[in-house]
């Protein structure tokens, strides 16, 4: 059985326990003073050109069908960026693909907990998706390498300063 901490990863009610799982992440990240204000304004994203960063984020979030991330610290306000940056999904594979990319761009105990946790969900989920473990394997490895190769630092990003900046510009900014 999953800890309280990483029960969200948990197929059955997954919408229920992710939130869950983030209000209990806001929690102590409020105790530890982390919690800032909202980072992310959809409409204001959705206002900027087509290409552009901003606007990319908030497609993302369309498409997928997301509201973004406004409660708590600055480093999760910010995970959706993460996905629009590398491209990785928002399925289980796409989000071990973004833990795997930011353990390579620096390394936090955080990534691995979660990338560990994630690895467990989809080895249930691999007959499913029909990939196989090796195809999975060489894809989280591509996004650690990627993270390695890249000078991305989720703890000192300021995706609002980028907004307006084409996708691919900041994409190269931060060799991705």
């Amino acid at each position: 059985m999953l800890s309280p901490t990483l029960a969200f990863l948990s197929p059955s009610n997954h919408v229920g326990n992710v939130d869950r799982f983030l209000k209990s992440v806001d929690r102590v990240t409020g105790v530890m003073g982390l919690n800032v204000s909202p980072i992310v304004n959809i409409a204001q994203l959705r206002s900027l050109p087509v290409g552009s960063f901003g606007r990319a984020w908030a497609d993302f979030l369309d498409r997928n069908r997301l509201s973004p991330l406004t409660t708590g610290a600055r480093r999760k306000q910010l995970h959706d960026g993460v996905h629009v940056l590398t491209g990785y999904g928002t399925d289980a594979i796409g989000e071990a693909e973004v833990q795997a990319f930011l353990l390579g761009s620096k390394f936090m105990l955080v990534h691995i907990v979660l990338l560990a946790a994630l690895m467990r969900r989809i080895g249930r989920e691999v007959s499913l998706s029909g990939q196989g473990e090796k195809a999975i394997e060489a894809r989280l490895k591509a996004a650690y390498n990627r993270g390695c190769e890249s000078n991305f630092d989720a703890d000192t990003w300021q995706p609002e300063l980028l907004w307006e900046v084409s996708l691919a510009e900041v994409r190269q900014l931060f060799l991705i």
